[in-house]
């Protein structure tokens, strides 16, 4: 089996860079900078602005040491930012990102649904939700050498495993089947989870992260359930009329 996860990671890192994938991926970057760059914008405006008023603090050299202790946080925190942000972003595009995945491994006519809006929402919320507490996790252990990369590495794994097969399998699942699909393989998809915690812990690359965890986790889905992506086969046409007669 573990050859078969590894090669499906190979296919989902390919598949990333074909076109329609590209499209994907240039619509996340460009939306997920932009807001970003317009938390930047704010957070600046309101940190310089507010807390450094010349009312305050009558030497310059303060107002200097502040700003730039300040300036150096923000890179830092929006560093932190970039793998929640760019999840967000990508959750409008999850579904479309599945659905091309599942083109390419499964036979004709075998697709999952759609997931309603309301659910995809929610599942984008959680996504973003559960990788901005890992990240503020990770930024805690920050001052801990040793401890913070394994705590890191260990909390995404289970959680974004968990998250993005959730995703794959839900197109094709009850969320109770889903569940205790998690449950019979949690080690697998703690191990399969520690190649998308490689793509969070590297800067920029992160913002990959959603392609690959959806491409790589619906290829998962398949290998751990292949019964439920086989397509139903065609009814029988009816008979006929001069049959039936």
């Amino acid at each position: 089996m573990w050859m078969q996860i590894f090669r499906a990671a190979y296919d989902a890192l390919n598949q990333m860079f074909t076109p329609p994938f590209r499209s994907t991926l240039w619509k996340v970057l460009a939306l997920t900078l932009a807001l970003l760059a317009l938390m930047w914008v704010g957070l600046d405006k309101f940190l310089v602005g507010y807390l450094l008023d010349p009312a305050w603090f009558p030497y310059p050299w303060i107002t200097t040491a502040i700003s730039v202790a300040l300036g150096v946080g923000l890179v830092v925190g929006l560093a932190f930012l970039v793998a929640p942000v760019s999840m967000l972003i990508a959750g409008l595009f999850l579904d479309d990102l599945a659905e091309l995945a599942e083109r390419e491994i499964l036979p004709e006519g075998a697709r999952g649904r759609a997931l309603p809006a309301g659910q995809a929402v929610w599942l984008a919320s959680k996504f973003a939700t559960v990788s901005l507490a890992v990240n503020l996790f990770a930024l805690i252990l920050f001052l801990l050498p040793g401890v913070n990369a394994l705590v890191f590495f260990a909390a995404n794994a289970y959680l974004f495993g968990r998250e993005y097969f959730e995703l794959a399998a839900l197109r094709f699942r009850s969320i109770e089947e889903v569940r205790e699909l998690r449950r019979r393989h949690a080690v697998t998809l703690f191990l399969a989870g520690l190649l998308i915690a490689a793509f969070v812990a590297v800067p920029i690359v992160n913002l990959l992260t959603p392609l690959f965890g959806v491409a790589f986790m619906v290829r998962v889905h398949q290998i751990l359930a292949p019964q439920a992506v086989v397509p139903l086969p065609n009814p029988a046409p009816p008979p006929p009329i001069s049959a039936r007669s």
